[in-house]
């Protein structure tokens, strides 16, 4: 049984001793206060676990007192013991605080039994309190506070502060690259590079080029030296996104380049060795694909060191509404609008879906609805009907390493990989060059040609080994 300490308020000297001896027997410590003004002196002074409380005291009322401790933060659990029994002193009693209520006469097992109940209630809101404290609900670029966060949470800080790999799976859209860089965020190396590098973006004759570089003249269209992700992240932390879509031979030079920390840039002379940070990600099950073959077992053996994982929107309760409520506020604010909150219907309905593409679906779910719509609530009817917001939607295509007849033509693929790379560049033609390691003429005429409808032949050779 819990003890602690108590008050006793009670002008009676008989009673009080009385009602001391009982606590005493059962392990308790008390202390008596015959009148108001002792009993605030007393919870002035010291911090008790319950109070004993009299209503009728010769200088006021315990009712009273009770709303005084109460207006002034005292939150100490209050039984009140009275002699003159009824309902309508109860209720007054309780809304005024007091968590119980004894008619006295009073027995030692009755007493006791009623405060043994009200100091475990006192413990348990303590341990909450606690949990409470150390819990949150934002997390570098995460929010959320339910318990499956929590541990997302705690693996994040304790990874960050370890030079071993991580590898983080999950559903698509579930934030594998923002708890990349929080890891990145959160280390010693947070003062260099992130660099990230999706692994199905990139068709498999250029990813060696992307990871490792290439030097000037490695083939033709190589006009100069070109830094690859490796070289970037010195001394810094490099995501490698989509690890199981990597080529099995690419698979072994990473390998390697993981074991050692060396590499060989195409067409270079010499090693290069780097300090890096491995950081993998992956959508797919990684002992799956191992078993398919499509990863290397003793890469995932090397790369998983530290695990972890992402759960789905439909996992995490509560934190759809959180979430939900940040981005509403986010999006009004960037779409000149005025919503201000969800309406109770909206919450209903955000909570009840699957989420199927998790926070980056909930996302475009709400910039849609914010768009189209305008006023100081968002509603449920501003929302997609459930049957498509639930509905899995097809992934977007991807660059395949080894097209087949059904998939994009080679020359189709080099297109996309240029447009993709002058995105990233925010449209700069000479930093999409320079990446890609051609002439600025030759993304100039390639475009030039697909604008006319021609296949764009002639552009980039060698490299790419595309025409």
């Amino acid at each position: 049984m819990q003890t602690g300490k108590i008050l006793i308020v009670e002008d009676s000297a008989a009673l009080a001793l009385t009602y001391s001896d009982y606590l005493t027997r059962a392990g308790h410590s008390a202390d008596i206060a015959g009148s108001v003004d002792a009993a605030q002196r007393a919870l002035a002074r010291l911090r008790y676990d319950c109070v004993l409380m009299d209503l009728n005291l010769p200088d006021g009322n315990g009712t009273a007192l009770i709303a005084d401790m109460r207006s002034g933060g005292i939150d100490t659990p209050v039984v009140v013991l009275t002699a003159e029994p009824s309902i309508d002193t109860a209720v007054a009693a309780i809304r005024a605080g007091a968590q119980d209520y004894l008619c006295k006469p009073v027995t030692a097992e009755r007493l006791n039994l009623t405060l043994g109940h009200v100091l475990e209630q006192q413990a348990l809101r303590r341990i909450v309190s606690d949990y409470r404290a150390i819990e949150r609900d934002r997390f570098c670029d995460f929010i959320g506070a339910s318990p499956a966060m929590q541990i997302v949470y705690h693996v994040l800080e304790n990874a960050a502060q370890s030079r071993a790999p991580v590898f983080i799976t999950g559903e698509s859209g579930t934030g594998k690259e923002l708890a990349a860089r929080a890891i990145h965020t959160l280390s010693p190396r947070r003062g260099r590079v992130f660099e990230a590098l999706n692994c199905a973006a990139v068709p498999g004759n250029l990813l060696e080029s992307e990871i490792f570089g290439h030097a000037r003249g490695a083939f033709t269209g190589a006009v100069s030296r070109y830094a690859g992700a490796a070289e970037r992240a010195q001394d810094g932390t490099l995501l490698l996104d989509e690890l199981p879509e990597m080529q099995p031979e690419m698979q072994s030079k990473l390998l390697r380049f993981t074991q050692s920390g060396a590499f060989r840039a195409l067409g270079a002379a010499r090693e290069t060795v780097v300090d890096v940070r491995f950081v993998c990600a992956t959508n797919r099950d990684p002992l799956a694909a191992v078993a398919s073959g499509i990863l290397r077992e003793d890469l995932y053996y090397r790369l998983n060191v530290i695990s972890l994982h992402l759960p789905p929107l439909r996992e995490r309760g509560d934190d759809v509404l959180l979430i939900a409520a940040h981005l509403l506020t986010r999006m009004a604010a960037e779409e000149h609008k005025h919503f201000t909150c969800l309406s109770g219907d909206a919450a209903d309905y955000l909570c009840s879906q699957s989420w199927p593409g998790n926070v980056r679906q909930l996302q475009n779910v709400l910039r849609r609805a914010v768009v189209m719509n305008d006023g100081d609530i968002l509603t449920a009817d501003m929302l997609p009907p459930r049957a498509v917001c639930n509905k899995v939607l097809p992934s977007a295509p991807v660059l395949s390493a080894a097209p087949s007849s059904a998939a994009a033509s080679l020359r189709e693929m080099e297109r996309q990989m240029i447009e993709r790379t002058i995105d990233d560049c925010g449209g700069n033609i000479s930093a999409a060059a320079r990446r890609l390691g051609v002439n600025p003429s030759t993304l100039h005429r390639k475009r030039e040609k697909w604008r006319r409808g021609g296949s764009g032949e002639g552009g980039i050779r060698g490299r790419a080994a595309l025409d």
